[in-house]
């Protein structure tokens, strides 16, 4: 299992600004390990975003994302309190899923 998503929300005026890093390693199948063999891809497919349960955003991702990918999004609606869970599913049917409060 991987690292845990590390995700901010804040209130920022009206809508809560939302900032998210999945620990991923994200290889893209074309390169070569010290053997010359190629590395298999293992990349994020699909990101899903929920705010208190309903979704807000939902995202497909490919090789061309580099490891660790990061996100930065405004929420409307939000308020203090509220819960933002992210979710994600990989390739390789590994998933993940984690959640913060809005501040």
């Amino acid at each position: 299992m991987a690292d845990p998503t590390r995700i901010r929300a804040q209130m920022a005026g009206d809508k809560a600004q939302v900032r998210v890093l999945m620990a991923h390693e994200m290889e893209s199948g074309q390169r070569k390990d010290s053997a010359g063999k190629t590395v298999p891809p293992w990349h994020i497919q699909q990101v899903s975003i929920a705010l208190n349960g309903k979704p807000v955003l939902s995202a497909q991702f490919g090789t061309a994302v580099a490891k660790n990918p990061y996100l930065q999004f405004q929420l409307k609606g939000a308020k203090p309190g509220d819960k933002v869970a992210v979710s994600w599913r990989d390739n390789r049917g590994d998933s993940r899923s984690d959640e913060a409060t809005v501040a």
